[in-house]
């Protein structure tokens, strides 16, 4: 007997793929068998329709033969590329049905692989702050930073449970660290794994647990850690240290420890960047005349030759003479930005030269 397939799902002939799904989600919701309203026959029979109308090759079959395109095999059994499971003699595809009831496929554990287990608990990461100077950013250092931490219990050597004590296979689990669970649904019995309740997914089990760590593997303690600060480093910047945080439980990996840095000025400089800008004052004389000043660098006092007729406000580069780059490449470069100090107690001699001098320059 040939089967109207649109009839059934309540749709036209010339619907489309999102209304063919609809339909057959309103028909599962209605005849499903655990419902109050269910008829397992209706069911099944609107499975079957939505088998082949919901994909394109054997809707076109259909239309051309009709519901013996496939010798008789279209009613009930499982198609060949339809991905589902077997419930009472009807084929489900998970696919289509995963998000019918909010999330019904995350619920259960289809679609990821089968069944969940336990996966190894990563400690938790650090951050913490740390004030250096500007000399210690500039070249660099070594610090010791003190925090209280979870670290690796050192009784059980993270085990968690006392030296010497016996450690068996879990029993209920026998070493999954999984248990099977029925799960009766709207859309029948579902077995679904779970994590073991007794071993809480490990495995194992042991009669004594450590009496340092109460079995977690892990206990606080305060920790001193050596840090080096690199040459170069700037205020704000991190520093993250791998497997320094908190110690993960039972084995599981550490954390990491992020250092922010904060760099207490200095008066002398002003950084931007691996730049550095700084101010020299010179005389009307020095100006005037040239000379040589002893300017101070981050790394020391140096001599920078002033030119004969120097403008207030002028800046002269020292190359390479800035802040060591953290990835390489060099140094950048200071700045020197001179200022001429304008004399405020004049003889009358003296008056009387830069008079002269003005005249000339006029």
């Amino acid at each position: 007997m040939n089967k109207d397939y649109y009839k059934i799902l309540g749709v036209e002939k010339g619907a489309n793929q999102d209304e063919i799904k609809k339909a057959f989600r309103k028909k599962a919701h209605v005849y499903h068998p655990d419902k109050a309203t269910g008829d397992e026959a209706k069911f099944k029979e609107a499975n079957e329709a939505y088998q082949v109308l919901g994909d394109e090759k054997k809707r076109a079959q259909y239309d051309q033969f009709g519901s013996g395109f496939q010798n008789g095999q279209a009613g009930g059994g499982n198609y060949g590329g339809f991905g589902g499971f077997s419930s009472g003699g009807v084929n489900i595809n998970m696919d289509d049905l995963g998000d019918m009831f909010g999330g019904f496929g995350d619920m259960f554990g289809f679609g990821g692989g089968g069944g969940r287990t336990q996966r190894q608990t990563r400690g938790h990461d650090i951050q913490t702050m740390m004030v250096v100077s500007f000399d210690e950013a500039v070249h660099g250092t070594e610090k010791e930073v003190s925090l209280r931490r979870r670290v690796k219990c050192d009784h059980c050597d993270g085990v968690g449970a006392e030296p010497g004590t016996k450690v068996d296979t879990c029993s209920n689990c026998r070493g999954t660290g999984k248990v099977t669970q029925v799960q009766r649904t709207i859309l029948g019995n579902i077995q679904m794994q779970a994590v073991c309740p007794d071993c809480n997914g490990e495995g194992k089990t042991f009669s004594q647990k450590c009496k340092k760590c109460s079995g977690s593997g892990v206990h606080e303690e305060m920790s001193n850690l050596k840090i080096k600060i690199p040459a170069g480093i700037d205020d704000g910047e991190t520093i993250r240290l791998t497997g320094q945080g908190e110690a993960g439980l039972k084995g599981a990996p550490s954390g990491d420890l992020y250092l922010k840095i904060s760099v207490r000025g200095d008066k002398r400089f002003e950084r931007d960047g691996y730049d550095i800008h700084t101010k020299a004052e010179i005389s009307f004389t020095q100006a005037a005349l040239g000379d040589k000043i002893n300017v101070e660098t981050v790394d020391g006092v140096i001599s920078l030759k002033i030119p004969a007729g120097t403008q207030a406000g002028t800046s002269f580069k020292l190359r390479g003479k800035g802040v060591q780059r953290l990835r390489g490449g060099g140094n950048g470069d200071q700045y020197v930005k001179v200022q001429v100090k304008t004399p405020t107690s004049l003889s009358r001699k003296q008056k009387e030269l830069l008079k002269e001098l003005d005249s000339h320059n006029t």
